[in-house]
């Protein structure tokens, strides 16, 4: 009997690359706008969260303390920046020489901004986290996961028409159809 099996698979036509290219890539066509869909759906919900958990994050770290002295220090800061560059600036002026640009127009050490930044990051994993457990979150998972599925069995079929079969039972997971009726299509006439 697996004699009889393993003839069968020999004398099947095996795929080209070309094929399988073509399946991976109508794999991507159908579930790509799905999973953008529902990750601007949760774009949303990772925005408004992360902007509500940033303050509670950074109080619970103590994190809150650090970046409020670290405001008023960058604002001092600032404004001695301000007062130099206005100073060497109009002295250059008034005895007609030049100022370092790179040294009045810009400041590559870190700033209160890096660290909030930081903060928002730390935010948004946990809030991804949470995400993944409502029900965009889940659906999102699963799309992934069916996508995956779809790939797989581009890769692991025998036949066209076997990986047709085996793509069209996958993707009706998920109310898509893989073969497509195309006969209630109207023809196009050119007039």
């Amino acid at each position: 009997m697996s004699s009889i099996k393993n003839k069968r698979k020999e004398n099947m036509p095996k795929m080209t690359k070309y094929q399988l290219e073509h399946f991976e890539k109508k794999v991507d066509r159908r579930f790509d706008p799905l999973i953008k869909e529902q990750e601007l759906l949760i774009k949303q919900y990772r925005t408004e969260a992360t902007k509500r958990i940033v303050g509670k994050l950074a109080k619970k770290m103590g994190a809150d303390k650090v970046l409020d002295a670290f405001r008023k220090a960058e604002e001092n800061l600032n404004k001695a920046r301000q007062d130099a560059r206005t100073f060497f600036v109009k002295k250059a002026k008034d005895e007609k020489k030049n100022v370092n640009s790179y040294r009045f127009d810009r400041d590559e050490k870190l700033s209160l901004e890096d660290c909030e930044e930081q903060m928002r990051d730390w935010a948004k994993e946990l809030v991804d986290v949470e995400i993944r457990k409502r029900p965009e979150g889940h659906k999102l998972s699963q799309l992934e996961a069916v996508k995956q599925k779809a790939i797989d069995t581009v890769f692991e079929s025998g036949t066209p028409d076997e990986l047709i079969k085996a793509l069209d039972l996958c993707t009706q997971k998920i109310g898509l159809t893989w073969v497509v009726d195309t006969s209630n299509i109207k023809q196009i006439t050119s007039n």
